[in-house]
């Protein structure tokens, strides 16, 4: 298990630290990216080597970071993860680091302690919130490029203000932010408010898609990796469409499975404050919050969904058990 550090020890580290190799999971969001990111231009504002690798390429719109990624410009003497839960995350690309994870900053409560240090904070709404702390810490001045990349980890994470993880601190954090030098409205647009029309055409199919269980309590859709291919969608498009199964009145659950290039499938639960999502996706390997969580299952899309599906009924029905405890 990983040895827990606080603040001040992860800044020592850093401080002492060379040619530093910065991680991120496959299927990358907004906050493995712009924590990454912004940790990267920290340390070379430094004087330091520093650069970004990940197992699958870092979406196109997030082009505003200005990432410089690795390819091998120099031999990694220290080796950080950024919002990765567990070693499953990381995809097979980046096997070779595995076993020479220096640090890992997360704020996933369920974080399988695989690095050999941690800095862990489950109540940040996003691992950037703790990134923020990291550079003002270093003494490094949060640039306009710093402040864009901690924002983009931030709204992504909190569904730009609107999760039940958002707290006081993320709207403060937006604020400082914002007086850095970002350009709210032209970042929301980026993020938020722009889809492709392939992106449009997915989201309709997954909706024909949509089925209901346990008395409409919970809403699930699907999408086969043909269905994927025909619309033409690029995968960084497809991570909101989590959110609209929840979104349906009277859903406390919201599935979306979501098969990948290999066969898996790739599992989003999204619940109300009575579920824990987390503990849905644990049980079949996975992990999250609770109320945003995922996991990946192997075999065909109906023997995926009785899995996940059977993890819902029981989540539920605990739910239920401790409500009328409560009465």
């Amino acid at each position: 298990m990983s040895e827990i550090l606080d603040l001040l020890a992860v800044i020592g580290r850093l401080l002492r630290a060379e040619n530093v190799l910065i991680l991120c999971h496959k299927n990358p969001d907004g906050d493995t990216i712009g924590s990454a990111a912004a940790l990267m231009h920290a340390l070379k504002r430094l004087g330091k080597e520093a650069a970004v690798l990940c197992a699958d390429p870092i979406p196109s719109r997030y082009s505003y970071m200005e990432i410089e990624l690795f390819q091998g410009q120099f031999e990694p003497g220290y080796v950080v993860a950024v919002d990765v839960a567990s070693i499953q995350l990381f995809g097979d690309a980046l096997q070779e680091y595995l076993d020479r994870i220096d640090l890992c900053i997360d704020h996933h409560g369920s974080n399988s302690g695989y690095a050999d240090a941690l800095l862990l904070d489950a109540q940040a709404a996003a691992t950037c919130e703790i990134m923020y702390d990291i550079i003002c810490a270093m003494n490094v001045e949060i640039s306009p490029c710093i402040a864009r990349c901690l924002y983009t980890g931030l709204s992504t994470d909190t569904g730009c203000f609107l999760f039940s993880n958002t707290t006081a601190k993320s709207h403060l954090l937006a604020a400082k932010l914002m007086e850095a030098g970002v350009d709210v409205a032209e970042l929301n647009m980026i993020l938020f408010e722009s889809k492709s029309k392939a992106r449009m055409a997915i989201e309709r199919t997954a909706l024909e898609n949509l089925e209901y269980h346990f008395e409409d309590r919970c809403a699930l859709m699907s999408l086969t990796r043909e269905q994927i291919a025909a619309s033409g969608v690029a995968a960084n498009e497809l991570e909101d469409l989590t959110s609209l199964p929840r979104k349906i009145e009277g859903v406390q659950v919201g599935i979306t499975l979501r098969q990948l290039p290999q066969g898996s499938y790739k599992i989003s639960v999204r619940t109300t404050a009575e579920v824990d999502a987390c503990a849905i996706a644990k049980r079949l390997g996975g992990g999250g919050h609770s109320r945003a969580a995922g996991c990946e299952l192997e075999g065909n899309l109906d023997n995926a969904k009785a899995a996940i599906l059977a993890e819902v009924e029981r989540e539920l029905k605990r739910a239920d058990a401790a409500a009328q405890e409560q009465e």
